[in-house]
């Protein structure tokens, strides 16, 4: 199964990140084996069966890609990425980025080369300043931006986006006395 495309591996990453407690307030958001098949799914990723035995390695991993979107040195969050890329399969450089990892691989294993492809890759080609905390007063997310112009704000622009749009329209009226 090659992984080839940064910008929905990085995507993946921030999407999967964003399913801990910690951004959630306490709140899991991949609570179970249907939960990770679905979000497996969504993703595009095809796995062998997932088993209750998978979500415990696939959460874990979760709490470490974290530390590399807010590491603030570049030389480790490349070291730490690149760790992940050679955990199964390969990574080669020759027509591209493309990993591979076997068809027999676990979820967390293949999460775990496709998010260290999109880092790395992020990292190579987009720089070390697409890699942020949420800007939403309420949400204590992180992202790796890969929009063009580089200027996202939010971890989830539907979800944080929204609310801080809606808190600002409200403020606004207050502050024109309307309600």
């Amino acid at each position: 199964m090659p992984f080839d495309d940064y910008v929905w591996s990085a995507g993946l990453v921030t999407d999967l990140v964003n399913t801990s407690p910690q951004v959630w307030h306490g709140a899991e958001h991949l609570p179970d084996v249907g939960t990770l098949r679905t979000f497996l799914d969504e993703h595009g990723l095809v796995a062998r069966a997932v088993e209750p035995s998978d979500l415990p390695p696939v959460q874990a991993l979760r709490e470490r890609l974290r530390p590399l979107i807010e590491e603030s040195d570049p030389a480790r969050r490349v070291a730490a990425a690149s760790a992940l890329t050679g955990a199964v399969g390969g990574l080669t450089l020759a027509d591209g980025w493309a990993a591979t990892v076997p068809d027999d691989a676990s979820p967390a294993e293949v999460l775990g080369v496709v998010a260290g492809v999109g880092i790395l890759a992020v990292h190579l080609h987009l720089g070390v300043d697409r890699f942020r905390p949420c800007s939403s007063d309420t949400c204590s997310g992180v992202f790796i931006d890969t929009s063009r112009p580089g200027r996202r704000r939010y971890c989830m622009p539907g979800h944080c986006g929204n609310r801080a749009n809606v808190a600002a329209h409200r403020a606004r009226r207050r502050a024109a006395g309307r309600t």
